[in-house]
Protein backbone atom coordinates (compact mmCIF):
# COMPACT_ATOMS: atom_id res chain seq x y z
CA UNK A 1 0.00 0.00 0.00
CA UNK A 2 1.43 3.38 -0.86
CA UNK A 3 2.15 6.03 1.65
CA UNK A 4 -0.49 8.42 0.27
CA UNK A 5 -3.41 5.44 0.31
CA UNK A 6 -2.27 4.42 3.55
CA UNK A 7 -2.88 8.27 5.23
CA UNK A 8 -6.13 8.44 3.67
CA UNK A 9 -7.29 4.94 4.73
CA UNK A 10 -6.35 6.43 8.31
CA UNK A 11 -9.18 9.33 7.38
CA UNK A 12 -11.68 7.14 6.46
CA UNK A 13 -11.42 5.42 10.30
CA UNK A 14 -11.39 8.45 11.71
CA UNK A 15 -14.50 9.67 9.84
CA UNK A 16 -16.23 7.02 11.65
CA UNK A 17 -15.32 8.36 15.24
CA UNK A 18 -17.96 10.41 16.39
CA UNK A 19 -15.37 12.85 18.17
CA UNK A 20 -13.38 13.92 15.41
CA UNK A 21 -15.06 16.85 13.89
CA UNK A 22 -14.22 18.40 10.60
CA UNK A 23 -10.48 18.33 8.83
CA UNK A 24 -9.20 20.34 11.57
CA UNK A 25 -9.31 18.09 14.41
CA UNK A 26 -8.65 15.17 11.92
CA UNK A 27 -5.56 16.69 10.72
CA UNK A 28 -4.81 17.65 14.42
CA UNK A 29 -4.97 13.75 15.80
CA UNK A 30 -3.07 12.85 12.81
CA UNK A 31 -0.19 14.90 13.68
CA UNK A 32 0.29 14.08 17.44
CA UNK A 33 0.33 10.29 16.61
CA UNK A 34 2.88 10.74 13.45
CA UNK A 35 4.95 12.74 15.85
CA UNK A 36 5.18 10.25 18.74
CA UNK A 37 6.13 7.24 15.67
CA UNK A 38 8.23 9.65 14.28
CA UNK A 39 10.59 10.90 17.57
CA UNK A 40 10.15 7.18 18.05
CA UNK A 41 12.03 6.22 15.44
CA UNK A 42 14.43 8.64 15.29
CA UNK A 43 14.90 7.78 18.85
CA UNK A 44 15.91 3.96 18.24
CA UNK A 45 18.00 5.56 15.50
CA UNK A 46 20.00 7.83 17.97
CA UNK A 47 20.07 5.18 20.26
CA UNK A 48 21.80 2.99 17.68
CA UNK A 49 24.36 5.71 16.53
CA UNK A 50 25.20 7.97 19.58
CA UNK A 51 26.43 6.47 22.75
CA UNK A 52 24.49 7.56 26.14
CA UNK A 53 21.45 8.63 23.96
CA UNK A 54 18.02 8.37 25.73
CA UNK A 55 14.78 8.91 24.48
CA UNK A 56 13.10 12.43 25.48
CA UNK A 57 10.07 10.37 26.31
CA UNK A 58 9.70 7.93 29.67
CA UNK A 59 9.52 4.64 28.51
CA UNK A 60 6.53 3.59 29.48
CA UNK A 61 5.04 6.28 27.42
CA UNK A 62 7.23 5.72 24.36
CA UNK A 63 5.67 4.08 21.27
CA UNK A 64 7.20 1.28 21.18
CA UNK A 65 5.81 0.71 24.46
CA UNK A 66 2.38 1.28 23.88
CA UNK A 67 1.23 1.08 20.52
CA UNK A 68 3.57 -0.85 18.49
CA UNK A 69 1.93 -3.88 19.47
CA UNK A 70 -1.08 -5.02 17.20
CA UNK A 71 -2.56 -7.23 19.68
CA UNK A 72 -1.86 -4.36 22.88
CA UNK A 73 -4.45 -1.74 24.14
CA UNK A 74 -7.29 -0.96 22.71
CA UNK A 75 -10.58 -0.44 23.29
CA UNK A 76 -11.82 1.83 26.41
CA UNK A 77 -7.89 0.17 27.87
CA UNK A 78 -6.44 2.01 25.49
CA UNK A 79 -8.43 5.26 26.10
CA UNK A 80 -8.10 5.50 29.40
CA UNK A 81 -4.41 4.91 29.12
CA UNK A 82 -4.36 8.13 26.00
CA UNK A 83 -6.40 10.09 27.94
CA UNK A 84 -5.68 9.80 31.37
CA UNK A 85 -1.72 8.83 31.68
CA UNK A 86 0.17 9.74 28.38
CA UNK A 87 -1.05 13.11 27.95
CA UNK A 88 -1.24 14.21 31.29
CA UNK A 89 2.54 12.84 31.78
CA UNK A 90 3.75 14.48 28.17
CA UNK A 91 2.04 17.94 29.09
CA UNK A 92 4.07 17.81 32.47
CA UNK A 93 7.78 16.55 31.28
CA UNK A 94 9.91 17.81 33.24
CA UNK A 95 12.77 20.17 30.96
CA UNK A 96 16.01 21.70 31.65
CA UNK A 97 17.46 25.28 30.00
CA UNK A 98 20.09 22.95 28.35
CA UNK A 99 20.00 23.32 24.28
CA UNK A 100 19.25 19.98 22.49
CA UNK A 101 16.91 19.21 25.55
CA UNK A 102 13.90 17.18 23.28
CA UNK A 103 11.95 16.78 26.26
CA UNK A 104 10.93 20.35 25.52
CA UNK A 105 9.96 19.74 22.29
CA UNK A 106 7.81 17.35 23.14
CA UNK A 107 6.63 19.22 25.75
CA UNK A 108 5.30 22.31 23.47
CA UNK A 109 4.07 19.77 21.36
CA UNK A 110 1.03 18.21 23.57
CA UNK A 111 0.85 21.72 25.81
CA UNK A 112 -2.19 21.99 23.17
CA UNK A 113 -2.88 18.87 21.86
CA UNK A 114 -5.81 16.97 22.55
CA UNK A 115 -7.64 13.46 21.88
CA UNK A 116 -10.32 13.84 20.27
CA UNK A 117 -11.29 10.44 19.04
CA UNK A 118 -14.23 8.40 21.46
CA UNK A 119 -13.55 4.99 20.01
CA UNK A 120 -10.56 2.75 21.91
CA UNK A 121 -11.59 0.31 19.03
CA UNK A 122 -10.75 3.10 16.22
CA UNK A 123 -7.83 4.66 17.68
CA UNK A 124 -6.28 1.40 17.85
CA UNK A 125 -6.85 0.50 14.24
CA UNK A 126 -5.39 4.02 13.63
CA UNK A 127 -2.10 3.19 15.71
CA UNK A 128 -2.15 -0.09 13.31
CA UNK A 129 -1.76 1.62 10.27
CA UNK A 130 0.93 4.19 11.37
CA UNK A 131 2.78 1.03 12.80
CA UNK A 132 3.29 0.77 9.13
CA UNK A 133 5.15 3.09 8.63
CA UNK A 134 9.06 3.34 9.12
CA UNK A 135 9.85 7.01 9.54
CA UNK A 136 14.23 5.70 9.53
CA UNK A 137 13.53 4.36 5.61
CA UNK A 138 14.35 7.16 3.90
CA UNK A 139 12.66 6.23 0.50
CA UNK A 140 9.21 5.93 2.72
CA UNK A 141 10.03 9.49 4.78
CA UNK A 142 10.40 11.25 1.23
CA UNK A 143 6.84 10.12 0.56
CA UNK A 144 4.99 10.50 3.55
CA UNK A 145 7.13 14.43 3.59
CA UNK A 146 5.14 14.75 0.14
CA UNK A 147 1.87 13.02 1.66
CA UNK A 148 2.61 15.67 4.84
CA UNK A 149 2.83 18.39 2.33
CA UNK A 150 -0.78 17.85 1.09
CA UNK A 151 -2.22 17.33 4.30
CA UNK A 152 -0.70 20.96 4.95
CA UNK A 153 -2.67 21.95 1.93
CA UNK A 154 -5.78 20.44 2.92
CA UNK A 155 -5.91 22.70 5.93
CA UNK A 156 -6.78 25.65 3.37
CA UNK A 157 -10.48 23.97 3.66
CA UNK A 158 -10.48 23.31 7.32
CA UNK A 159 -11.16 26.80 8.16
CA UNK A 160 -8.79 30.49 8.98
CA UNK A 161 -6.79 28.12 6.90
CA UNK A 162 -4.83 30.47 4.81
CA UNK A 163 -3.08 31.67 7.79
CA UNK A 164 -1.29 28.04 7.56
CA UNK A 165 0.26 27.46 4.10
CA UNK A 166 1.97 29.33 1.46
CA UNK A 167 2.16 28.20 -1.72
CA UNK A 168 5.42 25.83 -2.38
CA UNK A 169 5.93 27.62 -5.58
CA UNK A 170 5.81 31.07 -4.19
CA UNK A 171 7.99 29.92 -0.78
CA UNK A 172 10.26 28.15 -3.05
CA UNK A 173 10.82 31.28 -5.23
CA UNK A 174 11.84 33.80 -2.56
CA UNK A 175 14.33 30.95 -0.86
CA UNK A 176 15.83 30.57 -4.00
CA UNK A 177 16.19 34.54 -4.29
CA UNK A 178 17.61 34.97 -0.89
CA UNK A 179 20.35 31.97 -1.05
CA UNK A 180 21.02 31.25 2.29
CA UNK A 181 23.93 29.14 3.32
CA UNK A 182 25.00 27.11 6.13
CA UNK A 183 25.72 28.89 9.42
CA UNK A 184 23.37 32.31 8.08
CA UNK A 185 20.61 32.93 10.95
CA UNK A 186 17.69 32.02 9.37
CA UNK A 187 14.15 33.17 11.29
CA UNK A 188 10.54 33.14 10.29
CA UNK A 189 9.17 34.72 12.88
CA UNK A 190 5.50 33.54 12.02
CA UNK A 191 6.35 29.96 10.50
CA UNK A 192 3.11 28.50 10.15
CA UNK A 193 3.86 24.93 9.40
CA UNK A 194 7.22 25.57 8.30
CA UNK A 195 7.23 26.03 4.80
CA UNK A 196 9.69 28.62 4.33
CA UNK A 197 11.75 26.24 6.68
CA UNK A 198 11.76 23.36 4.71
CA UNK A 199 12.31 24.66 1.62
CA UNK A 200 15.35 26.44 2.90
CA UNK A 201 16.87 23.31 4.13
CA UNK A 202 15.85 21.87 0.78
CA UNK A 203 17.99 24.48 -0.57
CA UNK A 204 21.05 24.54 0.99
CA UNK A 205 20.97 20.46 1.44
CA UNK A 206 20.49 20.75 -2.68
CA UNK A 207 23.62 23.20 -3.12
CA UNK A 208 25.95 23.73 0.28
CA UNK A 209 25.51 20.91 2.38
CA UNK A 210 28.31 18.55 1.53
CA UNK A 211 29.60 17.03 4.90
CA UNK A 212 28.30 16.34 8.48
CA UNK A 213 29.80 19.39 9.72
CA UNK A 214 27.59 21.41 7.56
CA UNK A 215 24.58 19.95 8.14
CA UNK A 216 24.89 20.15 11.92
CA UNK A 217 25.59 24.04 11.13
CA UNK A 218 22.58 24.38 9.18
CA UNK A 219 20.61 22.74 11.82
CA UNK A 220 22.31 25.16 14.25
CA UNK A 221 20.77 27.59 12.22
CA UNK A 222 17.02 28.31 12.61
CA UNK A 223 15.38 30.45 14.73
CA UNK A 224 10.85 30.03 13.99
CA UNK A 225 7.99 31.20 16.46
CA UNK A 226 4.38 30.45 15.38
CA UNK A 227 1.69 31.49 17.55
CA UNK A 228 -1.04 29.33 17.04
CA UNK A 229 -0.83 25.52 18.24
CA UNK A 230 -2.28 23.19 15.79
CA UNK A 231 0.24 25.07 13.05
CA UNK A 232 3.26 25.43 15.93
CA UNK A 233 2.13 21.27 16.50
CA UNK A 234 2.47 20.93 12.65
CA UNK A 235 5.54 22.91 12.24
CA UNK A 236 7.43 20.58 14.64
CA UNK A 237 6.71 17.57 12.94
CA UNK A 238 7.69 18.68 9.76
CA UNK A 239 10.95 19.83 10.97
CA UNK A 240 11.37 16.09 12.27
CA UNK A 241 9.85 14.52 8.95
CA UNK A 242 12.87 16.78 6.97
CA UNK A 243 15.49 15.02 9.47
CA UNK A 244 16.23 17.95 11.96
CA UNK A 245 17.40 16.51 15.32
CA UNK A 246 16.27 19.29 17.89
CA UNK A 247 13.15 21.28 16.45
CA UNK A 248 13.16 22.89 19.68
CA UNK A 249 14.26 26.11 17.95
CA UNK A 250 10.55 26.27 16.77
CA UNK A 251 8.80 28.24 19.89
CA UNK A 252 5.17 28.47 20.22
CA UNK A 253 4.91 32.09 21.31
CA UNK A 254 4.16 35.45 19.80
CA UNK A 255 6.92 36.89 18.44
CA UNK A 256 5.15 40.59 18.54
CA UNK A 257 4.02 39.79 22.34
CA UNK A 258 7.90 40.49 23.28
CA UNK A 259 8.64 44.44 23.86
CA UNK A 260 10.28 45.90 20.63
CA UNK A 261 13.51 47.38 22.62
CA UNK A 262 14.48 44.03 24.29
CA UNK A 263 15.34 42.64 20.54
CA UNK A 264 19.08 43.53 21.19
CA UNK A 265 22.09 43.35 18.91
CA UNK A 266 22.70 39.60 20.08
CA UNK A 267 19.06 38.62 18.78
CA UNK A 268 20.24 39.82 15.40
CA UNK A 269 19.47 37.48 12.45
CA UNK A 270 21.20 37.09 8.40
CA UNK A 271 18.19 36.05 7.06
CA UNK A 272 14.40 36.76 7.50
CA UNK A 273 12.14 34.77 5.33
CA UNK A 274 8.64 34.90 6.03
CA UNK A 275 4.48 35.30 5.23
CA UNK A 276 3.76 36.87 7.87
CA UNK A 277 -0.40 37.13 8.72
CA UNK A 278 -2.13 39.98 7.28
CA UNK A 279 -5.64 41.50 7.67
CA UNK A 280 -5.81 40.50 11.28
CA UNK A 281 -5.35 42.34 14.43
CA UNK A 282 -3.45 42.18 17.43
CA UNK A 283 -4.57 41.68 20.96
CA UNK A 284 -5.08 44.83 23.19
CA UNK A 285 -2.16 45.75 24.68
CA UNK A 286 0.38 43.95 22.07
CA UNK A 287 1.24 47.55 20.50
CA UNK A 288 2.17 49.15 23.52
CA UNK A 289 5.22 46.68 22.64
CA UNK A 290 6.56 49.12 19.84
CA UNK A 291 7.21 52.77 19.78
CA UNK A 292 4.56 55.20 19.35
CA UNK A 293 5.13 55.88 15.90
CA UNK A 294 4.82 52.69 14.93
CA UNK A 295 1.85 51.94 17.05
CA UNK A 296 -1.08 49.95 15.42
CA UNK A 297 -3.22 46.74 15.53
CA UNK A 298 -2.61 45.62 12.26
CA UNK A 299 -0.15 42.38 12.63
CA UNK A 300 1.07 42.52 9.01
CA UNK A 301 2.91 46.55 10.16
CA UNK A 302 4.10 45.80 13.72
CA UNK A 303 5.95 42.30 11.73
CA UNK A 304 7.13 45.19 9.42
CA UNK A 305 8.77 47.26 12.03
CA UNK A 306 9.95 44.54 13.54
CA UNK A 307 11.65 42.74 10.37
CA UNK A 308 13.70 46.11 10.07
CA UNK A 309 14.66 45.74 13.83
CA UNK A 310 15.60 42.41 13.52
CA UNK A 311 18.39 42.21 10.66
CA UNK A 312 21.94 42.68 11.10
CA UNK A 313 23.81 45.37 8.47
CA UNK A 314 24.03 43.22 5.53
CA UNK A 315 21.22 40.96 6.81
CA UNK A 316 18.19 39.65 3.67
CA UNK A 317 14.99 39.37 4.09
CA UNK A 318 12.08 38.04 1.65
CA UNK A 319 8.91 38.68 3.07
CA UNK A 320 4.82 38.67 1.39
CA UNK A 321 3.04 41.51 2.66
CA UNK A 322 -0.44 42.33 1.06
CA UNK A 323 -1.28 45.62 -1.22
CA UNK A 324 -2.12 47.78 1.78
CA UNK A 325 0.83 47.99 2.92
CA UNK A 326 2.35 49.50 -0.18
CA UNK A 327 -0.70 52.15 -0.52
CA UNK A 328 -1.69 53.23 2.79
CA UNK A 329 -1.22 56.24 5.04
CA UNK A 330 -0.79 57.02 8.43
CA UNK A 331 1.40 54.55 10.05
CA UNK A 332 2.18 52.56 7.32
CA UNK A 333 3.75 55.67 5.64
CA UNK A 334 6.26 56.09 8.62
CA UNK A 335 7.07 52.49 7.98
CA UNK A 336 8.03 52.79 4.83
CA UNK A 337 9.95 55.68 5.10
CA UNK A 338 11.71 53.85 7.68
CA UNK A 339 12.30 51.05 5.64
CA UNK A 340 13.57 52.87 3.02
CA UNK A 341 16.19 54.46 5.55
CA UNK A 342 17.53 51.81 6.98
CA UNK A 343 17.51 48.84 3.77
CA UNK A 344 17.69 48.90 0.65
CA UNK A 345 14.02 47.66 -0.94
CA UNK A 346 15.75 46.62 -3.95
CA UNK A 347 12.82 44.30 -5.55
CA UNK A 348 9.02 44.16 -5.60
CA UNK A 349 7.23 41.68 -7.06
CA UNK A 350 3.87 41.81 -7.77
CA UNK A 351 1.88 38.71 -7.66
CA UNK A 352 -1.89 38.59 -9.02
CA UNK A 353 -4.70 38.38 -6.76
CA UNK A 354 -5.26 34.55 -7.97
CA UNK A 355 -2.22 33.09 -6.29
CA UNK A 356 -3.65 32.47 -2.91
CA UNK A 357 -7.09 31.95 -4.68
CA UNK A 358 -9.63 30.53 -3.94
CA UNK A 359 -8.51 31.19 -0.14
CA UNK A 360 -8.03 34.59 -0.44
CA UNK A 361 -8.39 36.96 -3.38
CA UNK A 362 -6.30 40.16 -1.35
CA UNK A 363 -3.29 41.11 -3.98
CA UNK A 364 -0.21 40.41 -2.35
CA UNK A 365 3.72 41.47 -3.07
CA UNK A 366 6.97 39.92 -2.72
CA UNK A 367 9.71 42.55 -0.91
CA UNK A 368 13.21 41.69 -1.41
CA UNK A 369 15.35 44.14 0.92
CA UNK A 370 18.73 44.48 2.51
CA UNK A 371 19.92 45.96 5.72
CA UNK A 372 22.21 48.98 6.25
CA UNK A 373 21.99 51.08 3.28
CA UNK A 374 18.98 53.48 1.83
CA UNK A 375 17.32 52.73 -1.02
CA UNK A 376 17.74 54.43 -4.08
CA UNK A 377 15.89 52.75 -6.62
CA UNK A 378 12.52 50.44 -6.27
CA UNK A 379 12.89 47.76 -9.24
CA UNK A 380 9.39 45.89 -9.40
CA UNK A 381 8.44 43.00 -11.00
CA UNK A 382 4.61 42.13 -12.27
CA UNK A 383 4.58 38.30 -12.09
CA UNK A 384 1.86 36.74 -15.02
CA UNK A 385 -0.60 34.28 -15.26
CA UNK A 386 0.35 31.83 -17.83
CA UNK A 387 -0.46 32.36 -21.33
CA UNK A 388 -3.88 30.69 -22.40
CA UNK A 389 -5.03 31.07 -18.80
CA UNK A 390 -7.24 33.75 -17.11
CA UNK A 391 -6.35 32.74 -13.27
CA UNK A 392 -4.23 30.80 -10.81
CA UNK A 393 -6.34 28.27 -9.37
CA UNK A 394 -6.93 24.52 -7.59
CA UNK A 395 -6.68 22.61 -10.10
CA UNK A 396 -3.94 24.76 -12.30
CA UNK A 397 -2.11 26.31 -9.12
CA UNK A 398 1.10 28.70 -9.56
CA UNK A 399 4.25 26.31 -10.07
CA UNK A 400 8.37 27.29 -9.38
CA UNK A 401 8.85 27.42 -12.97
CA UNK A 402 5.94 30.47 -13.82
CA UNK A 403 8.63 32.24 -11.70
CA UNK A 404 11.59 31.43 -14.28
CA UNK A 405 11.11 34.80 -16.58
CA UNK A 406 11.76 36.79 -13.39
CA UNK A 407 14.49 34.37 -12.79
CA UNK A 408 15.79 35.42 -16.01
CA UNK A 409 15.53 39.11 -15.38
CA UNK A 410 16.90 39.51 -11.74
CA UNK A 411 20.26 39.71 -12.90
CA UNK A 412 22.12 37.20 -10.46
CA UNK A 413 23.28 37.86 -6.70
CA UNK A 414 24.38 41.17 -7.76
CA UNK A 415 21.58 41.88 -9.87
CA UNK A 416 23.36 43.20 -12.42
CA UNK A 417 22.26 44.24 -16.33
CA UNK A 418 18.30 44.43 -15.02
CA UNK A 419 16.64 46.29 -18.19
CA UNK A 420 12.94 47.82 -17.99
CA UNK A 421 10.44 45.95 -20.34
CA UNK A 422 6.39 44.99 -20.65
CA UNK A 423 6.60 43.44 -16.64
CA UNK A 424 9.36 45.79 -15.17
CA UNK A 425 9.94 49.25 -14.41
CA UNK A 426 11.73 51.00 -11.77
CA UNK A 427 11.24 54.35 -9.71
CA UNK A 428 13.58 56.56 -7.70
CA UNK A 429 13.57 57.34 -4.16
CA UNK A 430 12.82 60.93 -5.54
CA UNK A 431 9.76 60.04 -6.78
CA UNK A 432 8.31 57.43 -4.17
CA UNK A 433 8.95 60.39 -1.67
CA UNK A 434 7.03 62.64 -4.11
CA UNK A 435 4.05 60.12 -3.90
CA UNK A 436 4.08 60.45 0.12
CA UNK A 437 5.97 57.18 0.29
CA UNK A 438 3.04 55.29 -1.67
CA UNK A 439 4.80 52.03 -3.30
CA UNK A 440 1.39 50.82 -5.07
CA UNK A 441 2.78 51.70 -8.45
CA UNK A 442 1.34 50.16 -11.23
CA UNK A 443 3.19 48.93 -14.46
CA UNK A 444 3.47 51.99 -16.90
CA UNK A 445 4.31 49.11 -19.47
CA UNK A 446 0.83 47.92 -19.44
CA UNK A 447 -2.02 49.50 -21.61
CA UNK A 448 -5.02 50.38 -19.54
CA UNK A 449 -8.27 49.04 -21.48
CA UNK A 450 -10.32 51.52 -23.84
CA UNK A 451 -13.95 51.57 -22.41
CA UNK A 452 -14.48 54.12 -24.69
CA UNK A 453 -15.54 57.91 -24.85
CA UNK A 454 -17.01 58.72 -21.20
CA UNK A 455 -20.42 60.91 -23.02
CA UNK A 456 -20.89 58.11 -25.10
CA UNK A 457 -20.83 55.43 -22.18
CA UNK A 458 -23.29 57.76 -20.13
CA UNK A 459 -25.77 58.50 -22.93
CA UNK A 460 -26.06 54.59 -23.66
CA UNK A 461 -26.50 54.52 -20.05
CA UNK A 462 -29.34 56.86 -20.00
CA UNK A 463 -31.13 55.04 -23.24
CA UNK A 464 -30.66 51.46 -21.08
CA UNK A 465 -32.38 53.13 -17.99
CA UNK A 466 -34.95 54.77 -20.45
CA UNK A 467 -35.76 51.47 -21.75
CA UNK A 468 -35.90 49.99 -18.14
CA UNK A 469 -38.49 51.72 -17.34
CA UNK A 470 -40.66 51.56 -20.17
CA UNK A 471 -40.18 47.71 -19.99
CA UNK A 472 -40.94 48.06 -16.56
CA UNK A 473 -44.55 50.23 -16.97
CA UNK A 474 -45.17 47.54 -19.93
CA UNK A 475 -45.21 44.60 -17.36
CA UNK A 476 -47.06 46.26 -14.78
CA UNK A 477 -49.75 47.21 -17.27
CA UNK A 478 -49.95 43.59 -18.26
CA UNK A 479 -50.15 42.26 -14.57
CA UNK A 480 -52.46 44.55 -13.68
CA UNK A 481 -54.93 43.45 -16.77
CA UNK A 482 -54.37 39.94 -15.69
CA UNK A 483 -55.52 40.75 -12.13
CA UNK A 484 -58.64 42.76 -13.35
CA UNK A 485 -59.99 39.50 -15.25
Amino acid sequence: MSVRTLVKSIQDIMRKDSGVDGDAQRISQLCWLFFLKIIDDQDQELELMREGYRSPIPEQFQWRTWAADPEGLTGDALLAFVNEELFPALKALPVTAQPGDRRRVVRDVFEDAYNYMKSGHLLRQVVNKINDIDFNNLTERQHFGDVYEHLLNDLQSAGNAGEYYTPRAVTAFMVDRIDPRPGEIIFDPSCGTGGMLTCAMKHMRDRYVKRPEDEALMQQSFRAVEKKPLPHMLCVTNMLLHGIEDPSFVRHDNTLARPYISWEQKDRVDVIITNPPFGGKEEDGIESNFPAHFRTRETADLFLALFIRLLRDGGVAAVVLPDGTLFGEGVKTRLKEHLLEECNLHTIVRLPNSVFKPYASIGTNLLFFEKGQPTKEVWYYEHQVPAGQKAYSMTKPIRFEHFQSCIDWWGGAARAGREEGPQAWKVTIDEVKARGYNLDIKNPHSVAADHGDPAELLEALNRAETKTVELRDQLKAILAEALAR
